[in-house]
């Protein structure tokens, strides 16, 4: 029996011996773990969240060509698309009358003409329109709370056909369409012509301003247990740091915590991270 309790005895030693050394050499493996992280520095400023309003374009104005008379279509000079200067030919019509010429009205872009050599056309339609694309208006649609966002004269930030335009706020109505929408309208300069009547317009509308918050990249932000934190880097090593997050505008973040401007914030490894680990800092792309 005590050769029994004296085995039990030395094996249980054994085991609580290699317990403790195991877990020295987690914490040595734990201690000697350097992480390689790429960091960005936190700034003061202020964080302004945007809006989406989408609309679509327009030429800014339109003359219609009329004919006096109606008729065939004897010769035609131009193609939908083409740009004229006031008095070009646009085409020649056969009527009772004898042959008309049809002049451009004004300078522009000839849109909506539809027929072709030989078609009979009235009188009682625009043969075509001149429209001016040189200023393109921006159509758009917005609640009555969207409204409230635009005032007449500011640029807005605006994207076409995934190109980057300043547009000039132009008309804001007063009165509801049938569908309780209102009309806001803007211009836009097209002087290399890519802006065709019809695109589809996304406006970028300032709806909430943060003034001199901190602001950190979102990617910097880690969520557990309904908590929000980030990693600094301080003397070589990363400093967990909880914060409260005021708002977000997609790619940055305006926090509340204790992160000072210049500090500088894990975005890249910080899911790794413990709080006290050495860090590598590497440069990003």
């Amino acid at each position: 029996m005590k050769k029994f309790l004296f085995s039990m005895t030395a094996l249980l030693l054994i085991t609580l011996l290699a317990a403790c050394n195991e877990d020295e050499d987690t914490n040595e493996e734990e201690e000697a773990r350097v992480v390689p992280v790429e960091t960005a520095e936190a700034a003061e400023g202020d964080l302004v969240i945007e809006k989406s309003v989408y609309g679509r374009t327009a030429p800014s104005s339109t003359a219609p060509i009329m004919l006096q008379n109606p008729g065939e279509i004897d010769t035609l000079e131009v193609e939908n698309g083409d740009q004229v200067e006031e008095d070009d030919l646009i085409a020649t019509i056969s009527t009772p009358a004898g042959k008309q010429n049809i002049r451009a009205s004004r300078d522009g872009e000839v849109v909506n003409l539809n027929g072709a050599e030989g078609d009979l056309v009235s009188n009682e339609e625009p043969f075509a329109l001149i429209a001016d694309m040189d200023t393109v208006k921006l159509d758009f649609s917005v609640t009555a709370n969207v409204r409230e966002l635009f005032e007449e004269e500011t640029v807005m930030e605006t994207r076409i056909n995934d190109q980057e335009y300043e547009a000039e706020i132009t008309s804001i109505g007063k009165m509801p369409n049938d569908t309780g929408l209102y009309a806001i309208e803007a211009t836009v300069e097209n002087e290399d012509g890519d802006i065709l009547p019809g695109m589809v317009v996304h406006m970028f509308v300032p709806e909430k301003r943060i003034e001199k918050a901190i602001i950190v990249p979102t990617e910097a932000i880690v969520q557990e247990n309904d908590e929000s934190f980030v990693y600094i880097v301080k003397d070589n090593k990363a400093v967990k740091l909880a914060i409260t997050i005021q708002e977000t505008q997609s790619d940055k973040t305006a926090i509340e915590g204790d992160v000072q401007s210049g500090d500088q914030v894990v975005v890249t490894g910080q899911l790794t991270l413990t709080d006290g680990i050495e860090v590598d800092v590497q440069k990003g792309e």
